[in-house]
């Protein structure tokens, strides 16, 4: 199984695989939220929800049930 977007922890780094599911409002991927763009998980409200991501220099916050369609690829740490 693949790892998702809400499975990062605060400073994790990632690769984007994919953002295929029709769930994926179109908003966020004008944003940049596209295959082969790296995120960070920059903050967590509380309770979890929403998250605070880097995608690729643009700060974004999601909600973590739209982050768990979106899969990763967790970069090692540098």
């Amino acid at each position: 199984m693949q790892d998702t977007l809400a499975q990062l922890k605060r400073g994790e780094r990632a690769i984007i695989t994919d953002v295929s599911s029709i769930y994926i409002p179109l908003k966020l991927l004008e944003m940049g939220c596209l295959p082969g763009n790296s995120v960070e998980l920059v903050q967590v409200a509380p309770f979890q929800d929403p998250m605070y991501l880097n995608i690729n220099g643009s700060h974004l916050a999601i909600r973590k049930e739209t982050a768990s369609l979106i899969l990763i690829e967790k970069k090692a740490h540098e």
